[in-house]
C-alpha cells in the first residue's frame, strides 16, 4: 500500500475549485431553467408542439449523448483546455439562445449548449483529480461538486422565474455569460493542465456508437415516460441497445478504447456507477411528482412552488459533509448504504403524504429522502474518481456521468409510468356525465387535464373533480415513493455487499485513519 504523504492544496486551489463550480452549476441548471419561460418562448417564437418539446429536451440529450465522448477527448487534448473550448461554446450558444428569431434556431442553438455542456461536465470533476492529491482534501471537493451539480437542477427553476418577473425570456440564456467570461479569464491562470496522451488515436467510430446508443435509449425512454408504451420508443431502446453492444465489442478489441472496460469491471469504479444510477432514478423520478403536488395539490403558484423546493437543500448541507467525516473512519461501503437507507425512511415517509396534508410535512420527508442520496452520490462519486487513473479521469467522470442520465431517465420512466396508472384507476369513476371525450382522455391521464376540465365546469362538478384529481394523484404519488423507497432499500443492500472494503486510491483503511484527529 502506497501511504507516500500527498501534497496538500492551498488557497489558489481551492479559489480554482470555485470557479469550476460556476460552470458546473450552469449547466446543470439549463437542464430546467426553460420551465417557466416557454410559455413567454411559445408566445414570441410561436413553435409548434414538436418543436417545443425539442426545445426542452435537445439540451438534455444532445449532454448525455456526448459525455463519453468529451470524457475520452479531454483525457487525450488536457482537461482545461476542454474546459476552455465548452466554456466558449456555451457562452456563445447563449447569447444565440437570447436572441433566437424562430423555433429552429433556438432547437439548434439549445443542441449547441448541450455541446457545450458536455465538455464542462466531466472535465470539471476529472480536474479535482489535478488540483486535490490528498484524500481528505478530495473528499471535500467531490463532497462540494455533487452538491453543486443537484442544487443546479433544483435552482434553474427559482433563477428562471426570478428573472422572468422582469426581464424578457433570453435573460435565462444571458446569465450564463458573465460566468463563462470568468472562467474564460481565470482557468488558465488557477487550472493547472492535465496529463495528456497526444499520441493516442481517437476511436472516433467508438465515439459515435456511444453517441447513437446513448441518445436512442435516453429519447426511446423519455418518449416512453411521456407518452407510455409505443413501438417507436421501444424500437429507440432497442436499437441503442444493439448499438451500445457494437461499442463494446468495439471497445474490447482497439487498442485505444474510449472507455477502459477494465476499469468499469473494477469494482471501485463499476459498483459507484451503479450505485448513481440508482439514486438519480430515485431522484429525478420523484422530483416531478412532488413538483407538481406543491402547485396542483397544495395550490403553490409555479415560482413559490421552486422556492419551496429548495427546502430539501437543508438536509443536504447536513448529511453530505457528515458522510464524508464517517467515511474516514469507517467502510465508505456501510456509510454508503446508510444514506441510501435514510433516502429510503424519507420516501416511506412520503408515502403517507396526502392532499390535505402540511406543507412542512411533504418538505420533511423530501429533505431526509434528498439528504440521504445526495450523501450517498458524494461517497460514490468519490470512490470512482480516486479509482480511475489518473490519465483516464476524464473518461471516467463521462461514464460516471452518463450512468446519471440513464439512471434519470429510467427513473422518470418508470416511476412516472406508476404514478400514472395509479391515478388513472382513481379517476375512473371520477368525471362527471357529458364531458367531451377528449377532456375526458386528458382528464383521466393527468391531473393538469383534470384541473383545465374543472376550469369550464360549474362549480358544483368542478369541487368534487378537483378533490378526486389531487386525492388520485397523491395516490400515485405515494405508490412511486413506495417504488423509490424499495429500490433505495435494493441500493443500500448492494452498496454494502458489493463495495465492502474498496477504497479510492491512496486511502488507507479506516482503522488506520480512526487515529487521526
Amino acid at each position: 500500500m502506497d501511504n507516500t504523504p500527498r501534497p496538500r492544496a492551498g488557497r489558489r486551489e481551492w479559489i480554482a475549485l470555485g470557479v469550476l463550480m460556476l460552470p458546473l452549476l450552469l449547466v446543470s441548471m439549463d437542464i430546467s431553467v426553460l420551465y417557466f419561460a416557454i410559455p413567454y418562448v411559445s408566445q414570441d417564437l410561436a413553435p409548434s408542439a414538436t418543436q417545443q418539446l425539442w426545445i426542452l429536451d435537445v439540451y438534455g440529450f444532445v449532454l448525455a449523448g456526448l459525455l463519453i465522448t468529451m470524457g475520452a477527448l479531454g483525457d487525450r487534448i488536457g482537461r482545461r483546455t476542454l474546459v476552455l473550448a465548452g466554456a466558449l461554446v456555451f457562452g456563445a450558444a447563449s447569447a444565440a439562445a437570447a436572441y433566437a428569431h424562430s423555433a429552429e434556431m433556438l432547437i439548434a442553438v439549445r443542441a449547441l449548449l448541450g455541446l457545450g455542456g458536455a465538455a464542462l461536465m466531466p472535465s470539471t470533476l476529472a480536474l479535482i483529480r489535478n488540483l486535490f492529491h490528498e484524500p481528505d482534501q478530495r473528499a471535500k471537493a467531490v463532497t462540494l461538486w455533487t452538491t453543486v451539480m443537484t442544487a443546479g437542477i433544483s435552482l434553474g427553476p427559482v433563477v428562471s422565474g426570478l428573472l422572468l418577473e422582469h426581464y424578457w425570456w433570453g435573460s435565462v440564456f444571458v446569465v450564463n455569460l458573465p460566468a463563462m467570461a470568468l472562467l474564460l479569464l481565470l482557468v488558465p491562470f488557477l487550472v493547472p493542465e492535465s496529463t495528456v496522451r497526444h499520441r493516442e488515436p481517437f476511436d472516433a467510430a467508438g465515439a459515435l456508437l456511444s453517441l447513437g446508443a446513448v441518445l436512442l435509449v435516453v429519447l426511446g425512454v423519455k418518449e416512453w415516460a411521456r407518452h407510455g408504451y409505443e413501438s417507436g420508443p421501444a424500437l429507440a431502446v432497442v436499437g441503442g441497445l444493439l448499438l451500445g453492444a457494437v461499442f463494446v465489442r468495439r471497445q474490447r478489441r482497439v487498442a485505444h478504447p474510449v472507455i477502459d472496460l477494465d476499469l468499469i469491471r473494477r469494482r471501485a469504479f463499476g459498483g459507484p456507477v451503479v450505485a448513481n444510477l440508482l439514486a438519480m432514478f430515485a431522484t429525478v423520478g420523484m422530483a416531478v411528482f412532488f413538483t407538481q403536488y406543491l402547485q396542483s395539490v397544495l395550490g403553490h403558484s409555479p415560482l413559490n412552488a421552486a422556492l419551496w423546493s429548495l427546502v430539501p437543500a437543508a438536509g443536504v448541507a447536513v448529511t453530505a459533509p457528515a458522510a464524508a467525516a464517517l467515511a474516514r473512519r469507517l467502510d465508505r461501503a456501510y456509510v454508503m448504504g446508510g444514506g441510501f437507507l435514510v433516502s429510503a425512511c424519507g420516501f416511506l415517509w412520503l408515502t403517507q403524504v396526502r392532499a390535505d396534508s402540511a406543507l412542512w410535512f411533504g418538505l420533511a420527508a423530501a429533505s431526509l429522502y434528498a439528504g440521504g442520496l445526495v450523501a450517498a452520490m458524494t461517497l460514490a462519486n468519490e470512490l470512482a474518481l480516486g479509482a480511475a487513473p489518473p490519465e483516464r479521469a476524464g473518461s471516467a467522470a463521462a461514464v460516471l456521468e452518463s450512468g446519471q442520465e440513464l439512471g434519470g431517465a429510467l427513473g422518470m420512466a418508470v416511476l412516472g409510468s406508476v404514478g400514472a396508472a395509479v391515478y388513472g384507476r382513481g379517476m375512473a369513476d371520477a368525471l362527471p356525465a357529458g364531458v367531451p371525450a377528449d377532456a375526458v382522455d386528458a382528464a383521466r391521464e393527468t391531473l393538469g387535464g383534470a384541473t383545465a376540465l374543472a376550469s369550464v365546469l360549474p362549480a358544483d362538478a368542478a369541487g368534487p373533480l378537483l378533490r378526486a384529481a389531487r386525492e388520485a394523484f397523491t395516490h400515485g404519488m405515494n405508490v412511486a415513493a413506495a417504488g423509490a423507497a424499495l429500490t433505495m432499500v435494493a441500493a443500500a443492500a448492494f452498496a454494502a455487499s458489493r463495495l465492502r472494503g474498496t477504497r479510492p486510491a491512496h486511502t488507507p483503511p479506516a482503522a488506520d485513519l480512526a487515529g487521526r484527529p
